[in-house]
């Protein structure tokens, strides 16, 4: 595996940006509102964009089995997923077995869990991406969460989650 560059501060924030202008998207949709955003090894480039679609098809998960399709192991390790919220086990285990070298998020799912409760159409699992991580093999590197954006994340979903949704209305 190649050496990777570590994104500036400005960098970060506005590969997050992007991310949560996807969610807004996602939500238009009628999805929920979470976004993911690939960004090539130059920290500028955008190789792919992907809102939620569905309970299963999470965001990062759908980008990250996409991303693996068109580019090589090696090509993506130098990459950088930023999503709006922490990936959950599945999505970080997928971003893990498509070699993407990097994850940066804005809110972390236990923020999130606390704005959601028991909420049916989010049953989050407590399971920080980190500790999914640090079971492989491979030194996935994680930044998040990022102060300078988790208020506009969180005001989002903070929105979002508090309407009464009939169950299967949005996934």
């Amino acid at each position: 595996m190649t050496d990777r560059t570590a994104p500036t501060a400005a960098q970060v924030v506005a590969g997050l940006r992007q991310a949560q202008a996807v969610a807004e998207q996602a939500l238009r949709d009628g999805h929920h509102p979470f976004g993911a955003v690939l960004i090539g090894p130059d920290h500028q480039t955008v190789w792919l964009r992907q809102g939620n679609v569905d309970s299963v098809d999470h965001a990062e998960a759908v980008l990250a089995r996409t991303a693996a399709r068109r580019w090589t192991p090696a090509e993506l390790w130098g990459c950088t997923l930023y999503t709006t919220v922490e990936p959950c086990a599945m999505c970080a285990g997928t971003q893990y077995w498509a070699n993407i070298g990097r994850v940066v998020y804005g809110l972390s799912e236990r923020r999130l869990l606390a704005m959601t409760g028991n909420h049916a159409e989010n049953p989050t699992l407590d399971l920080p991406c980190r500790e999914v991580f640090a079971r492989g093999q491979k030194a996935i590197e994680v930044i998040g969460p990022v102060a300078e954006v988790e208020a506009e994340i969180a005001a989002l979903h903070r929105s979002f989650w508090q309407r009464p949704l009939p169950p299967g209305e949005r996934g």
